[in-house]
């Protein structure tokens, strides 16, 4: 099926009689008939639910969904964004191990790997998105565990060259892991490239309607994890009697082993609520998204039009031909990237103040990439815990303005930036 149709018809398929619409199975347990088959669920010697910390219908029925959008073996839904970026990470990754990560990560994520990370005792190596291969062969050690990107970074909406990431990657005998919520898999499928684990901030563009935070892990199934650098998936793990996740899962090693230790042990589920929210915002992605491109392309070219009267100053959007990363946009996402849009106004710091003041539309929230327009300063919000270096290697500009533009009238949208911008 194409991905549109997957959007709508994938993860579940109702039997004679059930309800046609994934049900919100609400219960923290299941029952069973004997202790024998509840003790082989425990020794995962058989599949099932048993727990909703673990599984449950409503989420299984979701993340089945977003593994096949993406065209992965399996996937494992967490709480929030920023869990799935840890549990992607510390999946595979222990006290002694080190990580190569692209500098243009938002946030979060970046304090994330950079401070608690860091005090679990992994070390990150922070790369410019735009590194050579040669350069980015030589952030290897020999305890490298993995690699780490954004397909479009937040809020500097850089680009990184996925199947040369992928490629270095590999020849050190490590998994590249992508977080793929801005461009999502209607425009970019980043497995296709040479990716082997993608993550989603589901709280974006997969929701879209700002209601249910939440996040997901998907396992490509494509790396050979036995090159003995991976022991705590290609050796007995004691706390399930011995079992060794390679042997037993196969392709789907990596995620189950997310599944059964550490959502066992950390427990980041997803809810069933937020799961049923998140499936309903799925099945009209590939209508929003298309949208959303469609009216962030007008309101950047709008924007690269005031750069010639100065009240605008620079500009940000992969689609642009003017972007440095437009090559990089028309091989790995040919139909557009997102909706967000970046640039710095006349006055600094204090210019982007007065601008999204004089909004009216747009509002100025903590959050992105849903169907209404908004707008936020990220050097004094979502990377204030950055320095003025972490800062600029992050491509967040002080004067830096994120715009997410979302799927109201594209004309409204500009004469609402229009009108901000007069007041100046």
């Amino acid at each position: 099926m194409h991905i549109n149709t997957k959007c709508v018809q994938s993860g579940y398929e109702p039997k004679n009689g059930e309800p046609r619409v994934v049900p919100i199975v609400h219960s923290t347990t299941y029952k069973y008939d004997t202790a024998g088959d509840m003790g082989d669920l425990f020794d995962l010697k058989a599949s099932g639910f048993f727990y909703t910390r673990l599984a449950n219908p409503t989420v299984d029925a979701v993340e089945k969904k977003l593994a096949d959008l993406e065209g992965g073996v399996g996937a494992v839904m967490t709480s929030a964004g920023q869990a799935a970026n840890l549990y992607a990470v510390f999946n595979i990754c222990h006290a002694g191990d080190h990580v190569v990560c692209s500098s243009a990560i938002y946030g979060g994520t970046f304090n994330l790997f950079n401070k608690t990370m860091r005090e679990m005792g992994i070390d990150f190596t922070f790369v410019k998105p735009d590194i050579s291969e040669e350069e980015l062969d030589k952030a290897f050690k020999d305890n490298t565990k993995c690699v780490f990107g954004e397909t479009i970074s937040n809020p500097s909406l850089d680009l990184i060259d996925i199947e040369m990431f992928a490629k270095v990657a590999h020849k050190h005998g490590v998994p590249f892991i992508i977080d793929n919520t801005f461009a999502t898999p209607v425009n970019c499928r980043p497995f296709e490239f040479g990716a082997d684990i993608v993550t989603h901030s589901t709280t974006k563009y997969i929701d879209g309607h700002a209601c249910a935070i939440g996040g997901v892990v998907i396992d490509s199934g494509n790396f050979d994890w036995n090159n003995g650098k991976f022991p705590g998936l290609t050796t007995p793990d004691d706390s399930y009697h011995g079992i060794t996740y390679t042997e037993s899962f196969g392709r789907a090693a990596y995620i189950t082993k997310m599944r059964t230790h550490l959502m066992r042990d950390l427990g980041a589920m997803a809810s069933p609520q937020n799961a049923f929210y998140t499936n309903l915002g799925l099945e009209t992605l590939f209508l929003r998204i298309e949208r959303h491109v469609q009216n962030a392309m007008k309101v950047a070219k709008y924007l690269e039009s005031r750069m010639k009267d100065g009240v605008i100053t620079w500009i940000k959007y992969p689609g642009l031909e003017s972007s440095k990363d437009y090559e990089l946009t028309k091989k790995y996402m040919p139909n557009g990237t997102c909706g967000v849009v970046s640039f710095g106004v006349k006055g600094g710091r204090e210019g982007a103040v007065k601008f999204m003041e004089g909004l009216k539309l747009a509002a100025i929230v903590t959050h992105v990439a849903d169907a209404r327009t908004c707008v936020l300063h990220p050097a004094s919000t979502t990377h204030r815990q950055m320095n003025d270096d972490e800062l600029k290697a992050a491509g967040v500009l002080p004067d830096l303005i994120r715009l997410s533009v979302g799927i109201e009238y594209a004309d409204d949208i500009i004469a609402d930036i229009e009108n901000a911008l007069n007041q100046i």
